[in-house]
Parts: C-alpha cells; sequence; structure tokens
C-alpha cells in the first residue's frame, strides 16, 4: 500500500489501548499522523495473580474500541490492524477478549493478533528506529547504529538490537504494572518492596544480555509511556509534550536521577505532575525502576552517556507494516 492509504494501528497491552490512524507521506517524510490517541483501561489489571480479564476491565477496553472504531470509519480507513501483547498472552479468558474486539470492528473484517514477544519486539524497534534510519541514509542522522530499543510496557519490557534491521531480541515479563502488582504496593514503595523488585528486574536484564549483545551498542533508544514520562520529568517540561520528548537526548545522569524522583515520590506528588497522565500515577515507580535499571546496565556494559527518547513506537510499526508495498 502506498500514496494517501489511510491505516489504522490499534496497541492494545497490559495497560493502555492505544490507537494511530496514519497515511504514508512523501519519500523520506515517513507517516503522516491523522491521528493518534490513549487511553489508560488496565486490561491486565490482576492477570499476573488471577490469571484471567477482569469484567471492569473487559468493559472499559471494549468502550474505547467501540470510540477507535467510530474514528477509523469517520478517517474512511482501508486498513486495521490490532494488535495485543502481554496481558493477552497470558489470559485465561482472551477468547471473550478477542471475539468482543472482533465484533466491534465488524465492517473492518478485523482479526485481533495475539503476537509474541519476539513479534512484539520487531514491530517496537521498526516503530522506534525508522526515522533514525532514513536520516542515516540521507546522511543528516545524528544517531549511530548498532541501536537498542528498549520498550518498557505494562506486562512485559523488549531489548531489540539492531541497525536497518534486526539483529537480536528478547521479550521478557517485567512490567510497570506487572512489577508493581507483584512488589510495590505501598506509597511509596517501602526500601524491601524496591530490593524486592530491583531483583526480578535484574535477573530479567540478565537473561536478555545472554540472548541480545549490550556490549558495542552506540544508540540507547527508550520507548513507551514510562520512559516518555521519566524523560518529562528530566526535562522539567511545564505540561506533556511530545514534540519536545520525542527525539530528544538525555544524559544518563538525568535520567536515573529523575527515575530515583519519581520512585521515591508519594501518589500525590506524582499525581502534581503537570505532565502525569492520571492512568500512570500508581505504575511509574516501577516502570522508572525498570528504566534506571537498564539505563545503568548499559553505561557499564557499554558505556553510553546520553538515551534517546522516541514517541514513536509498536503503534507506528504496526501502521508501517500495512503501508509495505
Amino acid at each position: 500500500m502506498t500514496g494517501s492509504t489511510r491505516v489504522a494501528a490499534i496497541d492494545c497491552g497490559t495497560n493502555s489501548i492505544r490507537l494511530l490512524v496514519a497515511a504514508a507521506g512523501d519519500p523520506g517524510q515517513g507517516l503522516v499522523d491523522l491521528h493518534r490517541e490513549m487511553r489508560v483501561v488496565r486490561l491486565g489489571r490482576g492477570v499476573d495473580a488471577i490469571g484471567r480479564f477482569d469484567d471492569g476491565a473487559l468493559r472499559d477496553t471494549f468502550a474505547a474500541a467501540r470510540d477507535y472504531a467510530k474514528i477509523c470509519a469517520d478517517h474512511h480507513v482501508e486498513s486495521v490492524r490490532f494488535i495485543a501483547t502481554s496481558a493477552t498472552r497470558d489470559a485465561a479468558n482472551a477468547a471473550e477478549f478477542l471475539g468482543g474486539v472482533h465484533e466491534i470492528f465488524g465492517e473492518f473484517d478485523v482479526t485481533p493478533e495475539v503476537i509474541s514477544g519476539q513479534a512484539e519486539a520487531q514491530l517496537s524497534f521498526a516503530g522506534a528506529t525508522a526515522e533514525l534510519v532514513q536520516a542515516e541514509l540521507a546522511g543528516t542522522g545524528d544517531a549511530e547504529a548498532p541501536y537498542l530499543v528498549v520498550d518498557i510496557g505494562g506486562g512485559s519490557t523488549e531489548f531489540v538490537r539492531g541497525s536497518r534491521e534486526v539483529e537480536q531480541s528478547i521479550s521478557l515479563d517485567i512490567g510497570c504494572v506487572r512489577m508493581t502488582e507483584r512488589h510495590l504496593q505501598d506509597d511509596p514503595a517501602t526500601e524491601t518492596q524496591v530490593w524486592a523488585a530491583l531483583t526480578d528486574i535484574t535477573e530479567a536484564i540478565d537473561r536478555a544480555a545472554r540472548t541480545v549483545d549490550f556490549t558495542g551498542v552506540r544508540t540507547l533508544i527508550g520507548l513507551a509511556g514510562s520512559v516518555t514520562t521519566t524523560t518529562a520529568h528530566a526535562l522539567e517540561l511545564p505540561t506533556y509534550d511530545p514534540e519536545r520528548i520525542h527525539g530528544s537526548v538525555t544524559s544518563t545522569v538525568e535520567v536515573v536521577d529523575a527515575a530515583n524522583d519519581l520512585l521515591r515520590m508519594g501518589r500525590a506528588d506524582r499525581e502534581a505532575l503537570p505532565y502525569m497522565h492520571p492512568g500512570r500515577v500508581d505504575v511509574i515507580g516501577a516502570g522508572a525502576l525498570i528504566w534506571r535499571t537498564v539505563v545503568q546496565r548499559l553505561v557499564r556494559d557499554a558505556g553510553v552517556a546520553s538515551v534517546r527518547t522516541s514517541e514513536h513506537d509498536i503503534l507506528d510499526g504496526i501502521a508501517w507494516s500495512q503501508l509495505q508495498p
């Protein structure tokens, strides 16, 4: 598909459901956003403990999906791809969710896809690096390959290394919702709870390093809400500003300091931050802890001194996948 073809990408994860309606721009321009939206529905709440979707979470997710289907129709979308990730892989009643989505998007003949962690990683890499690769080819790039893309979701975190293509990837069951529910129950979390979460996170990163080579990485790229919110905190933004956040380069020291600050804050202080999404207030501490630990590991293993934040992630990768010839 090329030209003015309009596509919709939907990413339904553990914490949020997101929509991107986009078209292909001129050569070298990338995607043209027509509509981009996120809603926190917490589909995966409780899945780690009870192994199934909560009825209220399903209702909230279906309500958002109905609104998204109408937006797709209003934009005369020609193709819709609906991806479900970590929580749906784990839920015993996933068939109920998938059937409901299929009915809601009936006019588009959408079959929701429960993708593997590896497929999720590859889509995240494509979305995060498309602009960088195009800039490199045009001789205008300022980011050096190989890249390590880290996508911190609600239930899982993906590590993907590559240059113009994926070379190595892994998906692990550490995410901001999963770590919050498993360990960080108090407000703010106790030192004991933080150490327990850190043990899980460190063990997971050790597993990742056995599959994905961290050494020699030149550019570390962080994706998704935990990363973008930590970046907004490091930049001390007066409001959540995707244009300021996307492509920003922050020192590793600033990232670690911002993550530590978010982890120590109580709920009221986090709520008061002007860039904090209401649905992220209770899980940002765990997300910041995961990101801090990843950054510190890349400082040690690859000597990175800065990190790049991307607002473009798996959602953009899903859109790109429909616009390939």
